[in-house]
């Protein structure tokens, strides 16, 4: 299993804002039962690297759908095959690095 770190971007909008893009991601992956954790400067995704690039697509081009002319999708897929990681395993693996450091 994979994870994904997806980053949308809605250009030309007339406004600064963009949660209302991200509330439809949001609902988009909650509606569908998708493994994800929304954070400030995107969402991860947990699931097969194939399906997270079709997601991915289906997500950038949710904002398309709302009219918007010009949209940045920033992406980054951590595909690890040795070990099965879930959102959140690696942050745990850092703080007991820095549990054990304080030992």
């Amino acid at each position: 299993m994979a994870l994904m770190q997806i980053t949308i971007i809605p250009l030309g909008t007339g406004t600064p804002s963009v949660g209302g893009y991200v509330a439809d991601v949001e609902r988009f992956l909650r509606d569908r039962g998708i493994e994800h954790q929304l954070q400030d400067m995107g969402t991860v995704v947990h699931g097969e690297a194939d399906d997270l690039f079709r997601l991915a697509g289906q997500i950038h081009n949710l904002t398309f759908a709302k009219g918007v002319q010009r949209v940045v999708t920033q992406l980054t897929i951590d595909d690890r095959r040795d070990i099965t990681r879930r959102i959140g395993d690696k942050q745990g693996a850092v703080q007991e690095r820095l549990a054990m450091e304080k030992k």
